[in-house]
């Protein structure tokens, strides 16, 4: 692995595990076995390196979600893979613990990834449900992008609970209990 790939590689890593303001520039270079000449060679700063690791753990997210979502099956089932599918539920939503950062936050350059990703994945949940909807297979109640956002929500909020009582089964629950109330009649 190249130096600019084992800094962004050791970048998003300490982002998942400490944070922003967690995460020196020494601890980065620690992490990726790269001197302090190497990485302000290929990065401007820790800023910069900071986006690059946000926007490929932003595109890593896509495609796992994008993988789950494009499966053949009807839209229940679709959504369901994408509920079910393997997680590191006590480690949290790389992505999605950004937005507790912040100075992620704070910075329109840093978040607008975040942003994006969960945009993403909110509109592309929509295309589902509706295309479920078109079908006949979710109730006729149902607005594409309310639930959308109570699946995505679901996700985010489960991984808070897994990680608060140390145990995926909070998690698993809220999974279950959604995709009941999803779960075509």
């Amino acid at each position: 692995m190249s130096t600019p790939e084992r800094l962004i590689e050791s970048t998003r890593e300490l982002l998942w595990e400490r944070g922003y303001v967690g995460t020196s520039p020494k601890a980065i270079q620690q992490h990726a076995g790269a001197g302090q000449g190497s990485m302000y060679h290929h990065f401007a700063g820790k800023p910069d390196l900071a986006l690059a690791a946000i926007r490929r753990t932003a595109e890593e997210m896509r495609a796992t979600a994008d993988a789950s979502l494009s499966g053949g099956g009807s839209a229940y089932e679709r959504v369901a893979g994408y509920l079910l599918r393997e997680r590191d539920v006590l480690r949290g939503c790389p992505v999605g613990r950004l937005t507790m950062d912040p100075d992620v936050i704070a910075s329109d350059t840093l978040r607008a990834p975040v942003t994006e990703t969960l945009d993403w994945l909110r509109e592309r949940l929509a295309a589902i449900v509706q295309e479920g909807l078109d079908q006949g297979e979710f109730s006729p109640a149902f607005d594409a992008h309310e639930i959308a956002s109570t699946i995505v929500a679901t996700v985010q909020g489960g991984y808070v609970l897994a990680r608060s009582t140390g145990s995926p089964e909070a998690f698993d629950a809220g999974v279950r209990g959604l995709l009941a109330l999803l779960a075509p009649r």
